[in-house]
């Protein structure tokens, strides 16, 4: 069992890394609004060309994609596209605290959810086992796929209720891969960044 000391540094060390990563999350922010929207579209452009040459992508069947805010990588078309090639799409629906994978088809009407983020109007939630591929979202990433999220743990604790042979990749603009990321014990990786 841990002595008083001992923890007390346990528990200033995750304040520590609390208050860095909060440090990283504004300055992100910042870069992200300050990106001139022809660049977002070029970069986001370029990102979707070596996503779709990734291996992982190819040989996925079913992937759960985000569907992006202002300022992130932009999806939409690498959704479209990807529906056009067969693929059936999942997003992310928020639901108590926890990450649902739901079913988009492409006829879906969106509706914005608790975060101001776009879902599907009607939820059609499909088993996380069955996901080949996830395309996760994220502030900032380093070169191993350690992920910096906007704090809520979402992701984190979808990433680890699914399989591991779950493929997992983190979408990114160059300025958004730092040398290192603060983490803690329930942060989850990404397998691979793609950024351009």
């Amino acid at each position: 069992m841990k002595n008083k000391p001992e923890i007390i540094k346990e528990h200033r060390a995750l304040k520590d890394v609390a208050l860095t990563k909060q440090l990283i999350r504004n300055k992100i922010l910042i870069k992200l609004k300050r990106q001139k929207e022809e660049d977002r579209v070029i970069k986001s452009r370029k990102i979707k060309e070596k996503l779709f040459s990734e291996k992982a992508f190819k040989k996925a069947k079913i992937v759960m994609f985000y569907i992006s805010v202002v300022g992130e990588v932009d999806t939409t078309e690498m959704i479209k596209e990807a529906q056009i090639l067969g693929k059936m799409i999942l997003v992310p629906v928020c639901w108590d605290k926890t990450i649902v994978a739901c079913l988009l088809d492409n006829k879906a009407k969106l509706q914005k959810g608790p975060y101001g983020i776009w879902e599907p109007v009607v939820k059609k939630p499909f088993p996380g086992e069955n996901i080949s591929l996830v395309i996760v979202p994220g502030l900032a990433f380093n070169k191993k796929g350690n992920r910096l999220g906007r704090g809520k743990g979402y992701y984190d604790r979808f990433l680890s209720n699914i399989p591991s042979k779950v493929t997992s990749i983190g979408l990114a603009f160059d300025f958004q891969i730092l040398p290192r990321i603060p983490s803690t014990p329930t942060d989850v990786s990404v397998d691979k960044v793609v950024c351009a």
